[in-house]
């Protein structure tokens, strides 16, 4: 029995790292389901920023903003109200040029 213990604790050690280089991809592919092509992304504060030009396979968004082709981290991304929502503030955005 105290052998079968030792087992399973050995076992669940040497898992644990696989499974959280499993949950690293659905993180991206979380991000990518949330983003689409043409969903208008806003701001912390609300403000619309611009539609979602194009998602990339990293999880970031790129956005044309004021005449610029800005790529916004994928990261920063959740739905808030259901809405696309960057955690940066507008100036943070610009600042990504």
């Amino acid at each position: 029995m105290k052998n079968f213990g030792l087992f399973l604790l050995a076992t669940a050690a040497a898992m644990s790292p696989a499974m959280a280089q499993d949950q690293a991809p659905a993180d991206q592919s979380a991000t990518a389901s949330i983003a689409s092509r043409g969903k208008m992304l806003v701001d912390v504060k609300g403000a619309r920023l611009a539609p979602v030009y194009r998602v990339n396979d990293d999880g970031s968004v790129a956005i044309i903003f004021e005449g610029s082709m800005i790529s916004v981290p994928g990261d920063t991304l959740s739905v808030v109200g259901g809405k696309l929502t960057t955690s940066l503030k507008k100036t943070d955005v610009i600042a990504l040029r």
